[in-house]
């Protein structure tokens, strides 16, 4: 089932997520709906706060970055549960993010090249994994998400007061977008 993702604006974006464990209730059910909303938006990665859902819970699934490449790497599409970003290393480098809460609006992020982070996977079996350039980017961007904070709090100051009408705008629901979106100033559904 695709699930409306929240707006910019929406105050659980903002909010630092809480642990969860394995009797989440329907867990199996929400990874999969997580999955179907990513998809139905044409995402790479989605966060249970993106849903409403203050729980430290987002996916991934990485391989439109890797289409053209005839070795993808392996498990490009992954469930983080409880994560913790144990290291991050690294020259930061520049890349172009956008963000399902925050359509239309694309901005140079800077973020370190290489991680660790330790996590739980949707079998709640426990991990301690390095990742590097996109894969790393991808999962720095939700884990964002799960700590509070959206790719608009890592640019420049002066581009943000740039953005801060757009940035409203999409708040109160003025923004096209062809998946479901739940908006915290007007209170509908689109």
């Amino acid at each position: 089932m695709k699930l409306p993702i929240l707006a910019y604006g929406d105050p659980i974006l903002k909010k630092v997520a809480e642990d969860i464990n394995k009797d989440y209730p329907n867990f199996s059910l929400l990874i999969n709906n997580m999955f179907d909303t990513m998809y139905a938006a044409n995402g790479v990665g989605l966060a249970a706060p993106q849903i409403g859902l203050p729980i430290r819970l987002f996916i991934i699934d990485a391989s439109p970055f890797y289409e053209e490449e005839t070795a993808k790497p392996d498990g490009l599409k992954k469930v983080f549960i409880n994560a913790q970003i144990v290291e991050e290393k690294g020259n930061k480098w520049t890349f172009n993010e956008g963000c399902l809460s925050i359509p239309d609006v694309r901005e140079d992020v800077n973020r370190h090249p290489n991680i660790l982070i330790s996590y739980y996977d949707e079998n709640w079996d426990l991990f301690e994994e390095h990742f590097s350039g996109l894969m790393a980017r991808v999962i720095q961007h939700e884990y964002d998400h799960i700590e509070g904070k959206l790719f608009t709090d890592r640019i420049n100051p002066l581009r943000k007061t740039m953005l801060k009408g757009k940035l409203d705008s999409i708040s109160k629901g003025i923004v096209k977008v062809d998946y479901k979106m739940r908006f915290p100033i007007s209170k509908k559904k689109r």
